[in-house]
């Protein structure tokens, strides 16, 4: 990310985790999800929007987290990434921040390997950290 850089702020839990804005399509309210046989925990199944299938990953499962119910704050955020649009479920989506370049890190070298191949910078805002995920990783990466 550049100096100037915007970021969306969701959480999962007491998590937050950010992606750059430019990677973001649009941000849903949960609509109906179709399952389809045989795909990966992490993938909830396809939802049909605005005449457009997508599939959607949960991100508690896929980050090894306990599923919830959803609610009014969960969010589906749009994504492109892997060079197609796919969802993301979210707890909530929190905000919209501008990120200066001297607010960015490395992730830190005692993260675990999972927490390192989905994470791949951490954020400082105002006191509170923002872990900005790899979607790539999250979206394309293995089980």
């Amino acid at each position: 990310m550049d100096d100037g850089s915007q970021i969306i702020v969701f959480s999962l839990g007491d998590d937050e985790y950010g992606i750059n804005i430019s990677q973001v399509d649009i941000i849903e309210r949960p609509l109906q999800i179709f399952e389809v046989p045989e795909t990966p925990g992490h993938v909830e199944g396809l939802i049909n929007l605005r005449g457009k299938v997508h599939t959607i990953f949960n991100l508690r499962k896929r980050f090894g987290m306990p599923d919830i119910e959803n609610d009014e704050e969960t969010k589906i955020i749009i994504v492109k990434a892997d060079s197609c649009p796919v969802g993301i479920k979210v707890d909530s989506v929190r905000e919209i921040v501008k990120l200066p370049a001297s607010g960015i890190e490395d992730t830190p070298k005692k993260l675990t390997a999972l927490q390192k191949k989905y994470v791949n910078k951490v954020a400082v805002l105002k006191g509170r950290m923002v872990m900005l995920i790899d979607l790539e990783a999250v979206i394309g990466g293995k089980v």
